[in-house]
């Protein structure tokens, strides 16, 4: 049992009285019980902001309200006297089970110092005086005892209740026996639930791990050594007792995790005039199996000189036994050890001598001088590795070599036995490897050294300006043919396509065989083209061909022209006729070749042309009066239909304005007409706004008065 038993009572389900409230770890002072109140914050990062177990958590939350929620609510004097009896006996059977579970918890969860590590034990006792605890946890035992003994009695007279009002009565006396016997025991409550908290501030401590402890004078550098060593946030200050409980911190050496412990300065004072603060720090000295590292200010700073110091390492010198103990010599740079007086050296010689005696090694005698006197400033860091890395490599061969002292080994190492031959004559006879693993091991050699001569681009880069300067080539390890190709300049586009899709190693002689099939399919149509049923034609007859082939193609790209000019349209529009081929006069001349009459052809694309100004409208009329024009008999309205089927490229005239004046409309000038538009669209506002209005709406159209509605409003 150790700090998992401490634990066990903060994490238990049943402390349901207290808020846990998140809020960042910094490491507060460990003080006495008088001043348990002052807040602190846990090593894990959680607050207990309230109190878990009090007299009104107990008393009114916890049990009176439970209790009442628990059980039957309704009884009446009408029901049967059993009825009424085994309601009340419930209630206070149920009431007396929870203070019994309560007050059990509270028992049960709290360690018991008898049955945990004597390191905390110890340090209980020195926090909380093991004699208030334990007479605490006897009262709460009491309490749980007197308040089942109540509910036995007044239960055996519930039996014997002859009406409702007697055995209401019964039960409320019972309750309020019960509650006063919790009222009594209220200081207790208190003072465990203060212990309880103060519990849960205590640092995280194996005892059973890799320790280094930390112990000397008052401001001689201890807590500045741990923060050096580990990610422990330990105060600092320029005064004596800075530190005030016991902080750890953990570091790593040899894959390995340590625990490294500040504990509080220590007086050299007599053993009862001592106080809590540095109690803890004797206690983890008693205690704990750990390296000792005993800390000597020579500069004389801290207030204490080596006299005294040395005065103190005597006193307390019963503790180092046993355990790996080392003299650490700090700031040295103020003071150097070479330059402090003789009688300092003396004593630093007398303290080095009672520390070699500590050391375990064959027959008790030391082992390891080097190690036991060492030198460091936590200022400046010199020394600060080289001591952790002797601390932790003493306690670990400490350590080892009791384990193999230990007898439990001792039986596991009788099992193993390594045999080693004597030699039976003066031949030697090595070891027989043979020749494949030889060579293996000589490729191996050579190419592990091939590989620490090549340079990477990061060597190249630094031996060459750096970054920003040098720019490494991508195309030095290109396999080609031929090296200078590397550094040729490739496009990605040429002549629209993309280069890497003709990428092919045998690009050359694809394209030579190409070219060989396209010859010779020239050499079969040049053949084809001078001869016509199997017979050679002559010189002029193959000039007549030729002649009728080129008029052939040019009429298919003509034709394909127009065809995609304004979508083979008789009328052509202006912009698809730059070259003005497709004109009248040369349609008339085309046509008169061939015989044909062109006359026709000529006024239908006349007809179907459109100048540039639109001609005057019926309404309009012409510039000599006339109020129309003769026009087919087509109406207007296929005629506008046919022309938008024909071309709807066309655009459409502009549209008069609505505002214009025009005589013949009914109004004398154009201000009337603006007025009369305008008082117009006022009118329609109304019925616009009430468009799309509903019965819903509240808007109701007019309707027709039938007969029958007039009878219904005469009937009405």
């Amino acid at each position: 049992m150790g700090r998992p038993e401490i634990l066990r009572l903060v994490q238990s389900p049943y402390l349901r009285g207290f808020v846990l409230k998140r809020k960042p770890f910094k490491p507060r002072v460990l003080v006495c019980p008088k001043t348990l109140q002052r807040p602190s914050t846990s090593p894990s990062g959680f607050c207990l902001a309230a109190i878990g177990y009090t007299l009104n958590s107990i008393l009114q939350v916890q049990i009176i309200k439970d209790g009442a929620r628990q059980t039957p609510t309704v009884v009446h004097k009408g029901y049967a006297i059993s009825r009424i009896r085994q309601f009340y006996m419930r209630k206070v059977k149920y009431t007396q089970q929870n203070f019994y579970d309560k007050l059990s918890t509270i028992i049960d969860e709290f360690p018991r110092l008898d049955d945990i590590h004597p390191f905390y034990g110890d340090l209980l006792h020195v926090l909380y005086n093991k004699d208030h605890y334990k007479l605490a946890l006897g009262q709460i035992n009491t309490a749980r005892n007197l308040i089942s003994k109540v509910a036995k009695d007044y239960v055996k007279l519930l039996k014997y209740g002859d009406s409702l009002y007697r055995c209401k009565s019964l039960k409320v006396a019972a309750l309020g026996r019960m509650c006063t016997v919790i009222k009594r025991i209220g200081p207790s409550l208190a003072y465990l639930e203060q212990i309880r908290q103060h519990m849960a501030r205590l640092p995280s401590i194996d005892p059973n791990t890799r320790t280094i402890l930390i112990c000397g004078y008052p401001n001689v550098g201890k807590s500045s050594f741990i923060n050096k060593i580990t990610r422990a946030d330990v105060d600092v200050q320029p005064y004596a007792f800075t530190t005030k409980s016991l902080f750890v911190g953990h570091t790593d050496y040899k894959y390995l995790r340590y625990q490294v412990i500040d504990t509080p300065g220590i007086l050299d004072r007599p053993f009862e005039d001592r106080n809590i603060i540095e109690m803890c720090s004797i206690t983890a000295l008693a205690h704990l199996r750990a390296a000792v590292l005993f800390f000597l200010d020579i500069s004389g700073s801290c207030g204490y000189s080596i006299a005294q110091q040395a005065a103190l390492f005597h006193s307390i010198k019963s503790l180092f036994m046993n355990k790996p103990l080392m003299i650490v010599c700090n700031k040295t740079d103020l003071q150097p050890l070479e330059g402090i007086s003789e009688e300092d050296k003396k004593l630093v010689a007398e303290m080095k001598d009672e520390a070699m005696k500590t050391v375990i090694g064959q027959g008790g005698e030391a082992t390891d001088e080097a190690g036991v006197l060492l030198t460091m400033s936590t200022l400046t860091e010199d020394g600060v590795i080289s001591v952790k890395n002797a601390a932790c490599e003493r306690l670990l061969n400490q350590r080892v070599e009791l384990k193999m002292k230990s007898k439990k080994l001792n039986d596991c190492l009788n099992r193993f036995h390594v045999a080693m031959p004597k030699p039976r004559d003066q031949k030697e006879r090595p070891a027989c490897i043979p020749e494949a693993v030889l060579e293996a091991r000589a490729k191996q050699a050579e190419a592990d050294a091939e590989k620490q001569k090549r340079k990477l681009e990061r060597d190249l880069e630094n031996e060459n300006g750096g970054a920003g300067v040098y720019s490494a080539s991508l195309r030095k390890h290109y396999l080609l043919a031929n090296e200078e190709w590397k550094e040729d300049i490739m496009p990605e586009i040429l002549d629209g396509h993309n280069v890497y899709d003709f990428v092919d190693p045998d690009i050359l002689q694809r394209l030579e065989e190409l070219e060989r099939e396209e010859g010779l399919r020239q050499d079969e149509e040049g053949d084809d083209d001078f001869e016509m049923d199997g017979a050679e034609l002559s010189p002029e007859e193959q000039a007549a061909l030729a002649e009728i082939r080129k008029k052939k193609s040019l009429l298919i790209q003509q034709h394909r022209m127009k065809k995609s000019t304004a979508e083979s349209r008789p009328s052509v529009p202006r912009k698809f006729d730059k070259d003005k081929e497709f004109t009248s006069k040369r349609m008339g001349r085309q046509l008169s070749a061939l015989g044909l009459d062109p006359t026709l052809a000529i006024n239908r694309a006349r007809s179907k042309s459109r100048g540039r100004k639109r001609e005057r409208s019926v309404e309009r009329g012409d510039d000599n009066g006339n109020d129309a024009m003769d026009v087919d008999e087509i109406t207007p309205s296929k005629k506008q239909r046919r022309s938008r089927s024909l071309s709807m490229a066309r655009s459409r005239s502009m549209s008069r304005p609505r505002s214009e004046f025009v005589p013949g409309e009914g109004f004398k000038d154009k201000p009337q007409k603006e007025q009369a538009i305008k008082l117009f669209k006022k009118s329609a506002n109304k019925r616009n706004k009430d468009a799309r209005g509903s019965h819903q709406d509240g808007i109701f159209p007019p309707c027709r008065m039938t007969p029958e509605i007039w009878v219904a409003i005469r009937n009405a």
